[in-house]
């Protein structure tokens, strides 16, 4: 599938003119990134779709592990793209995607965005890339945690006074700073000495 260059997400770091029709991305269609861009137009690692679906057949991509088989499967915010080297797909200061070398080799960024209490006291934690584990570890909805390729929870990371948290979406997408106070869904940062208050679905403590 593809959609019009001109109805993609802004958050995309493509030209706006040019061919008509882009690939679509299979999911998360306003907040990833498809294979083919990411290799194509981000990396600069194939030069068209071709070269990207060869990749593809000799099994040298992987998305948190996983082996890539659509050249345009979702790379969420966060997750590892494996190529020639990894990189993690994050939010550059003007809020494009943008990829960076990854120091996490074998786990990724989640933040928890509901829960789903499950039998025997346990609880499904739902994240923003539409992964969930099962866990009973005392995790807050807001919350990040560090997933292992394997479904594990590796690490955890409270959203609370004190930490660097990542601006998502509004007026300062883009932008990270320090979290000075979290009162239910309203979260207080400091970017650059200046403070703003946003929802705690704007941000992503990291």
């Amino acid at each position: 599938m593809h959609q019009k260059r001109q109805e993609t997400t802004t958050k995309l770091p493509i030209k706006r003119k040019g061919t008509t029709y882009v690939a679509r991305a299979s999911s998360h269609i306003q907040d990833s990134v498809p294979i083919v861009i990411a290799l194509r137009d981000m990396l600069k690692l194939a030069r068209t779709a071709k070269e990207v679906q060869e990749m593809i057949k000799l099994s040298l991509l992987k998305i948190n592990g996983r082996k890539v088989k659509d050249y345009r499967e979702s790379i969420k915010l966060f997750n590892i793209l494996e190529a020639d080297k990894s990189y993690q797909l994050t939010l550059s200061p003007t809020g494009k995607f943008a990829f960076e070398e990854s120091k996490l080799k074998d786990s990724h960024l989640c933040k928890v965005i509901n829960k789903k209490i499950q039998n025997l006291g346990s609880v499904q934690l739902n994240f923003h890339d539409g992964s969930n584990v099962i866990s009973k570890d005392k995790i807050k909805v807001g919350d990040s945690v560090h997933i292992d390729f394997s479904g594990k929870i590796t690490k955890h990371i409270s959203l609370e006074k004190g930490k660097e948290a990542l601006i998502i979406s509004g007026k300062y997408i883009g932008k990270r700073g320090k979290i000075d106070s979290v009162e239910g869904k309203s979260v207080s940062i400091n970017i650059n000495g200046g403070q703003t208050s946003l929802k705690e679905s704007q941000v992503i403590v990291l």
